[in-house]
Order: C-alpha cells, then structure tokens, then sequence
C-alpha cells in the first residue's frame, strides 16, 4: 500500500486531489529533495521517517513549460515507519489513506477519488510490483532520469505524452 494525502479543496495547486506527501524545498535552510521529503511526510501525514538516507529515489519529474504552475520534483519510496495512524493537519491537508495502488486507480476510475497525472503514473507503476519489498529491491541502485512530460493539443483537446509515448518525439 501507499500513502496518499488529499489536498485541501480550497488549495490554490491541486485543490482537492489524492497526492503523495511532499512540498517546496527549501533551499536557504539547507534542504534538499530527501530532506523535504522527510520534512513534509512529518508536517503533512504526522509521521516521522528514518531519515533522507533512508528513502530510495524512485523518480524526477519536470512539468512541461506550457503548465502554468511548474515543478521539479522528486519521488522517493520508504518504508513505513511503526507506530500510530497518519495524522492531519486539517489545514493544508484535509484526509489520508492507505491504498493499494491499484485500488486507488480503481476508486478514481469510478470517479471516487481525485488524482492528478503524476500520481496516475506513478500509481501504474507501483502496481506492478507485488509486494513493497520486491519495489524497493527493484528502486535500489536504479538510476533516476529526469522525465518532462509533453502537452500535445489536438484542436480542443490537450493530451499529456511521456518519453517513448506514441507523438512524444514530435512534440
């Protein structure tokens, strides 16, 4: 199972949607990917991981420069820590769950759960493994390439496209 944090519907950046915990690194206090990774699961979820060295890069990702809100980030995989349930800070984030990342593509196929592209994608990905061990065995020592998807528009239409996609390279 994964974690997913549902953003608070008022947010002005993915308002409303099931994401995975995260934020904005913050430089000027020495932060870096793995840092904030550790600091928001904290703030947003309540718990508290092992540390950055204890997270596995899973993978990068540049949105395209025609998306109004930008961003470079990072995901990373981690075992849950032992203890209690997440915790909430109703404000930023309002509920959180487990959830098998196929159930999770399920309940927003129904049209049950909200979830944006790059947690599609990478829910897709985390599907195919059977369990969380055999993933992280398969993330360690696996190098991460950056992954800027592409925004192709067909008269009224946009559609994202990732590397190795049909139209990608034509983009």
């Amino acid at each position: 199972e994964v974690l997913l944090v549902q953003r608070n519907p008022a947010a002005r950046f993915m308002g409303g949607a099931w994401v995975f915990p995260g934020g904005a690194v913050h430089e000027e206090d020495g932060d870096d990917a793995a840092r904030t990774a550790v600091r928001e699961t904290e703030e947003e979820a309540g718990m508290a991981l092992d540390g950055p060295e204890s997270l596995v890069p899973w993978s990068r990702w540049i949105t395209p420069a025609q998306v109004k809100i930008r961003f470079d980030t990072h995901f990373f995989l981690a075992p849950a820590p032992a203890g209690p349930d997440p915790v909430i800070d109703g404000e930023e984030i309002v509920d959180w769950g487990w959830f098998a990342p196929q159930a999770a593509l399920e309940s927003y196929a129904n049209g049950s759960l909200e979830l944006v592209f790059p947690t599609i994608k990478h829910l897709e990905q985390l599907s195919a493994f059977d369990t969380a061990d055999a993933l992280l065995d398969y993330a360690r020592g696996r190098e991460v390439q950056p992954v800027t998807p592409k925004v192709i528009m067909g008269g009224e239409t946009a559609r994202v496209v990732l590397p190795g996609e049909p139209g990608y390279d034509d983009a």
